[in-house]
C-alpha cells in the first residue's frame, strides 16, 4: 500500500540555515478523508450484522440437517448399543466425511468408553473405536436413559444432541438440543432419575454461570 506525505505547512518550523528554507514533512498510513481507522475497520453495526448471518445459518444447517435425518435420536441409540452392549452417554447429529451421521457415546460392558458413527439415514455402524480420552459423565446410574430423555424432549422439536453433563452442573442432567421447523433451537434439561423435563434456552449462560440451577 502507498504511503501518502503530509506537508505540514501550518505546524512546521521553517529553519533558516544559510538561506535555505526546510520544511518538514510528516508519513501518514491513512488515506485522505480517513478518520485514522484504517480502510479495513469495521463498525460494530458491522460485525453485529456478521455475527448474526452467522448464527443464522447455523440454524438452518441444523434444521435442514434434522429434516434429512431418517434415524431419530432414540433409534440412534438402539443401534449404537446393537454394535456395542453398554449405555449410551452421547448421541451428535452431525454432517460428516461419510454424510449426515449420528456420534454415539457408549460407556461399554467391557468398561471402555466406545465412540460410533452410524448412518442417519438407515443406522449402519460406519465406524466404531475405543476412546481412551472421554470424559462423559458416567450414564450407568441413571434410571433414564438417553432414548428415554430424547423421546421426552422430542415434545420439543426434532432431538439434535444428547448428552449427559455432569462437568457444569451440581448434578449430572441430561441435556437434550433440539430444532422446530421455524429453524429455533431449544435446549431441554431431563433428570435421569425422575425424568422429569424443563425447558431452557439453547446456548444459554445457565451452563456456566448456573451450576446449582438444577437442585
Amino acid at each position: 500500500m502507498k504511503r501518502h506525505l503530509v506537508i505540514a505547512t501550518a505546524a512546521a518550523a521553517v529553519l533558516i540555515a544559510g538561506g535555505t528554507a526546510t520544511a518538514v514533512a510528516v508519513n501518514s498510513g491513512d488515506r485522505p478523508g480517513s478518520s485514522g481507522s484504517g480502510s479495513g475497520a469495521r463498525t460494530t453495526a458491522q460485525l453485529a450484522a456478521h455475527d448474526g448471518r452467522g448464527q443464522e445459518d447455523d440454524r438452518q444447517e441444523d434444521l435442514r440437517e434434522a429434516n434429512a435425518a431418517r434415524v431419530d435420536a432414540p433409534a440412534a441409540a438402539a443401534a449404537a448399543l446393537k454394535a456395542v452392549p453398554g449405555t449410551v452417554a452421547g448421541l451428535d447429529l452431525d454432517r460428516d466425511r461419510p454424510g449426515l451421521v449420528w456420534d454415539a457415546d457408549v460407556l461399554g460392558k467391557d468398561g471402555k468408553w466406545h465412540e460410533i458413527t452410524l448412518d442417519a439415514r438407515d443406522g449402519r455402524v460406519l465406524n466404531q473405536h475405543i476412546d481412551h480420552e472421554d470424559d462423559a459423565a458416567d450414564p450407568r446410574g441413571a434410571r433414564t436413559d438417553a432414548a428415554a430423555a430424547a423421546r421426552t424432549a422430542a415434545a420439543h422439536g426434532t432431538v439434535t444432541s444428547v448428552d449427559l453433563d455432569g462437568d457444569h452442573r451440581a448434578k449430572p442432567v441430561w441435556e437434550v438440543e433440539t430444532v422446530t421447523r421455524d429453524g429455533k433451537e431449544h435446549k431441554v434439561l431431563v433428570d435421569p432419575q425422575s425424568g422429569t423435563a424443563k425447558a431452557a434456552a439453547a446456548r444459554d449462560a445457565d451452563d456456566d454461570d448456573n451450576d446449582g440451577a438444577d437442585d
